[in-house]
């Protein structure tokens, strides 16, 4: 034994120790209460038997000994050592065999360890697969032997099994000096290469604000350094607070978006680059703030002139009015604060979207004062602000009224996971393409407040518009409160059978979902803003499309996946002479999809219910078809317990054998089956690549953090990354 090795084995015996007298009772013996809350696992079978186990006396309590020795072995010992641990857990009679009844109570267990619903009838079926497969001998008992070969037929299992309950066992692993990435990632070729647009645009930004600080400065070049500095601001204001209004115009984003120039220009980042230039406002009011300070302190003869002169009109300055440079400069430095702290994230999150709203509206005040001060700043905001006004036209309730009429929201599905699925009324004018969304405003919950949602279905469906609003929040959480008061409408068959919609000779099913907890039949009046486009629409330019959702972000994809296969269905053809169907290659003229990965990752099972008939569907189109190569779906349910580990093993691996059985997931119904845990992305990025189906390109919709590991991951490989803002 080396000396790295004997220092290792006397840290963790150390541990052990600490961890036993920090738990154990005065006696020096750890009982199953201490034992349990020291584990805090969810499930106690798994617990218990652990207990039992270490217990190897049987006197109902564990002391050092007991624990040093039962820890070894799990912990350093080889994997025969684990193996026989594992069976002896499954082995609740202790009689050295598991019968049918044993198995399903560890499945029943690694069930609620996964917080995972399952009925009798599965768990039964789920039970005697497992059974069956491992009970090579037909004897109605599955002995060790029996449950190493079942073992060895899931590759990575015996090699990689933890007892996760062992975990609080370990000694911390000895800090490491982490490299910090720091500023590097942003100089990789593959960030630039992913991120060139981006990079580009904010460059130019950069540029066209020290250009115009420049040439400010260089007519002030005989004035005092405040002056210069105060005047230099003062010009990349006129630009930035004029340019601030493009990035707020949505309807001309979402047609610049479908031209050219939007292939050249980082549509994606329109709200970080308004965050940007907000914050780029802010730094420059400061600071040019103090320098017209400094410049009254040190040129001025008025005694005590930043009081005379900030708050009066004695200063005599300012090109409207006599004194009112000044004046309306403070005027705006009070605006500007209380907009931009009314922004943060703990205001507009934190339950007062109504602070945030109102507040940003002080923006028409602060550019009417800034035309007041700034004597050329007109000459930039003529033409952003002209725009900008028409939008504020366009997007009042008075011309919505006159272009689609009232619309209202007929039907409400409340959905688990307090997901709540409206069905709106859908104008005969209004057009939208696949992932837009629209602002949604619900007079009955609040008059002003307007929040973006994804259509979730797609555009071929001519009388309907469906939103799913997620409870996430202080509005949103009124909207599934509200409709939750109503009455429950439980027959709706008849008219579901009647809403078919026909598009092209070809017929779509509408009731895609599976049935809602709760129907709810309603004539609430909505206001409906948009549609407005988002990066979703280049899916159909692109050659792979990987689709990633995490939770609720799926909306955007369940209209995308809708409208695909509608689409590739179109282009079936059917010889006149032999009958024989086929699909073009070329599906649409305006789609060159080649082939889409699908990911959907939640933490519950619940949430899988939201769109699983529509996945169902697609499905059985794909399979009519005779093209499942086109669609390919993948779904993780990260509450689950993986296989490796002791308390998900025995259930993943039945789950694994009855899907290969029916070919069927005994949790959503579905052909494609669920994996628990997290997706292993280089892995997933590998395969995705090794289909070479042409560039591909990876849409994201869902949680931030999540978004940035899989676009580190995309950078990696070489991928496109896009992710859905709002």
């Amino acid at each position: 034994m080396t000396l790295v090795e004997q220092d290792e084995d006397t840290r963790w015996l150390a541990w052990i120790k600490k961890q036993f007298e920090g738990i154990a009772g005065d006696d020096q013996q750890i009982h199953l209460a201490e034992f349990k809350g020291a584990i805090k696992a969810k499930e106690p079978f798994f617990v218990e038997r652990i207990f039992a186990l270490l217990d190897a006396d049987g006197s109902g309590t564990i002391d050092l000994d007991e624990l040093m020795e039962g820890m070894t072995k799990l912990t350093k010992g080889d994997q025969m050592d684990k193996l026989r641990f594992l069976f002896d857990i499954f082995d609740v009679d202790g009689v050295g065999t598991i019968d049918p009844e044993e198995l399903k109570t560890v499945l029943r267990s690694c069930m609620n360890e996964s917080s995972m619903k399952l009925s009798e009838e599965s768990l039964h079926a789920l039970t005697m697969a497992l059974f069956e497969s491992a009970d090579d001998d037909d004897s109605g008992e599955i002995t060790f032997e029996e449950l190493v070969g079942e073992l060895s037929k899931h590759p990575g299992v015996m090699d990689n099994l933890t007892i996760s309950t062992s975990h609080w066992l370990r000694p911390p692993e000895q800090e490491k000096v982490k490299k910090k990435p720091g500023c590097s990632r942003y100089f990789t070729k593959r960030y630039l290469q992913n991120n060139t647009r981006k990079v580009i645009f904010l460059l130019v930004y950069f540029i066209i604000n020290i250009g115009l600080f420049i040439l400010s400065a260089y007519r002030y070049r005989k004035f005092n350094w405040a002056v210069i500095i105060a005047r230099g601001m003062g010009m990349d204001l006129n630009f930035n607070c004029s340019f601030i209004v493009v990035l707020m115009l949505r309807r001309f984003l979402s047609w610049l978006r479908t031209t050219t120039l939007g292939n050249y220009l980082p549509m994606d980042q329109s709200i970080l680059i308004h965050k940007l230039v907000g914050f780029m406002i802010a730094f420059q009011v400061t600071v040019h703030t103090v320098a017209h300070l400094i410049n009254i302190r040190e040129c001025s003869a008025v005694a005590n002139p930043s009081k005379l002169w900030l708050f009066t009109l004695q200063s005599r300055i300012g090109y409207i009015g006599p004194g009112f440079g000044y004046l309306s400069g403070v005027i705006l430095d009070v605006i500007l604060f209380i907009m931009v702290i009314c922004s943060l994230g703990f205001i507009r999150r934190g339950g007062h979207f109504k602070v945030f709203y109102w507040t940003h509206q002080l923006c028409l005040l602060f550019w009417i004062f800034l035309i007041m001060h700034g004597p050329i700043f007109w000459c930039f905001f003529l033409v952003p602000g002209l725009f900008y006004l028409l939008e504020r036209v366009l997007g009042s309730r008075l011309m919505k009224l006159y272009r689609w009429g009232r619309i209202y929201a007929t039907r409400v599905h409340l959905l688990p996971s307090r997901v709540t699925q409206l069905v709106i009324t859908k104008p005969p004018n209004f057009r939208y393409r696949p992932g837009d969304y629209i602002f949604l405003n619900i007079p009955d919950i609040a008059a002003n407040e307007w929040h973006p949602f994804t259509i979730s279905s797609c555009p071929e469906m001519e009388d309907e518009i469906w939103v799913h609003i997620r409870s996430a929040g202080h509005w949103t959480g009124k909207v599934y409160d509200l409709f939750e008061s109503l009455e429950e409408v439980s027959d709706f068959d008849d008219i579901e059978k009647g809403r078919d919609f026909i598009n092209k000779g070809k017929r779509f099913t509408r009731d895609f979902y599976e049935p809602a907890l709760h129907t709810k039949s309603t004539n609430s009046l909505v206001f409906v803003d948009g549609p407005y486009g988002t990066s979703s629409r280049e899916i159909f330019d692109s050659d792979h499309a990987v689709l990633i959702a995490s939770g609720i972000g799926v909306t955007p994809y369940a209209s995308i996946l809708q409208s695909i296969m509608h689409r590739y269905t179109m282009s079936k053809l059917t010889c006149p002479n032999c009958h024989k169907d086929w699909y073009c290659d070329r599906m649409d003229r305006k789609m060159k999809l080649k082939q889409v990965d699908f990911i959907w990752i939640n933490r519950s099972q619940n949430s899988f219910e939201w769109f699983v008939r529509l996945l169902a569907q697609l499905e059985m189109q794909q399979l009519d078809a005779g093209t499942e190569d086109f669609l390919q779906m993948q779904m993780y349910m990260t509450s689950a317990m993986a296989k490796n580990d002791v308390k998900g093993l025995g259930l993943q691996m039945a789950m694994e054998i009855l899907h290969k059985k029916d070919n069927k997931d005994v949790m959503t119904g579905l052909k494609t089956r669920t994996q628990a845990g997290r997706p292993d992305w280089p892995q997933v990025f590998s395969k995705i690549a090794d289909a070479n189906k042409g560039r591909v390109k990876v849409f994201f919709c869902g949680a931030p953090s999540l978004a940035k590991s899989i676009k580190g991951h995309c950078e990696k490989v070489g991928f496109t990354f896009s992710k859905e803002n709002f």
